[in-house]
């Protein structure tokens, strides 16, 4: 790539490991199109990025997505811009699609499904079944799971590291813990004894004692919806949104779920309430009932 060099400055600039892939992959998927239209990188006018918006809104299967790779873009061009690569940034004034806060475009598995994807994981192997009970169980994001080490466990707690890299605690149910144990292979005396050790084994790894990547987890996931008789796309962020859609039908407050999914903005935990437009949940059928 004419532009190597450049491209990985700007990834590294990055300090957490899923921005970094998320970005690359979104400007490669730019990069693809101008070679298309062989364009030049560093030649590119706005004109150019709104037919690429365009096209972008024809295949990209949401305006989310497409936001997203115009945001790595406008990133990118930053990025050469302050470094005085180019003078002037084509992405400055680009128009990007709008997005509806409420609206997320992933379906979230009916518990039935769940209980279903969880017995296929536990005929498969116990790190399928630790796994998919630890996502359903906790609705943590996969990049959390992944990093779990075995110090980080404990009666009722894990330790995890949150996007920007901040450690936060979050509840482990018991058989959750249970299985990540077992998994392990430790016990709870063991970890005591590794507190003082910097840095402790990763929980998930593949067979060879390598890290677990995110793309194999989804591949797994796909083959046990299949083994569960389910059509639906399955995925690691679909089993974190199946928890919180459970977590609301089952009377979690709102502002208990967005502290135990990690979001900053309410809006996005808004997004797995499917029962909020029924008009029988409206403040309206509580509060005029005092007025009868």
């Amino acid at each position: 790539m004419k532009y190597r060099t450049l491209i990985t400055s700007w990834v590294i600039s990055y300090t957490s490991q899923n921005t970094q892939q998320a970005y690359l992959h979104d400007l490669k998927t730019f990069c693809n199109f101008l070679d298309h239209a062989h364009l030049d990188l560093l030649q590119v006018t706005r004109t150019h990025l709104d037919i690429f918006t365009r096209l972008q809104e024809q295949t990209a299967g949401s305006n989310a997505s497409v936001a997203r790779r115009l945001a790595a873009i406008s990133a990118f061009y930053r990025f050469l811009l302050l470094d005085e690569v180019i003078e002037k940034s084509p992405a400055e004034y680009i128009r990007r699609p709008t997005i509806d806060p409420d609206f997320t475009a992933t379906q979230a598995l009916t518990q039935r499904e769940a209980i279903r994807l969880l017995d296929a994981a536990t005929e498969h192997s116990l790190r399928s079944q630790t796994l998919v009970d630890l996502l359903l169980s906790t609705g943590l994001r996969i990049s959390e799971a992944l990093g779990i080490r075995q110090t980080d466990l404990s009666p009722g707690r894990l330790l995890i590291t949150r996007k920007g890299g901040k450690r936060a605690a979050v509840y482990l149910p018991e058989h959750t813990l249970a299985n990540l144990r077992q998994l392990s292979g430790t016990s709870g005396e063991e970890v005591q004894t590794m507190q003082h050790q910097e840095v402790s084994a990763l929980i998930f790894v593949t067979r060879t004692g390598r890290a677990w990547q995110r793309t194999n987890v989804d591949d797994l996931l796909r083959k046990l919806a299949l083994r569960a008789g389910m059509s639906k796309t399955v995925s690691a962020h679909v089993l974190r949104h199946t928890h919180a859609t459970l977590a609301l039908e089952m009377g979690v407050a709102l502002h208990h779920l967005q502290d135990s999914l990690g979001h900053k903005d309410p809006r996005t935990t808004r997004r797995y309430d499917h029962a909020r437009s029924k008009l029988e949940n409206s403040s309206a059928r509580v509060v005029g009932s005092l007025f009868e």
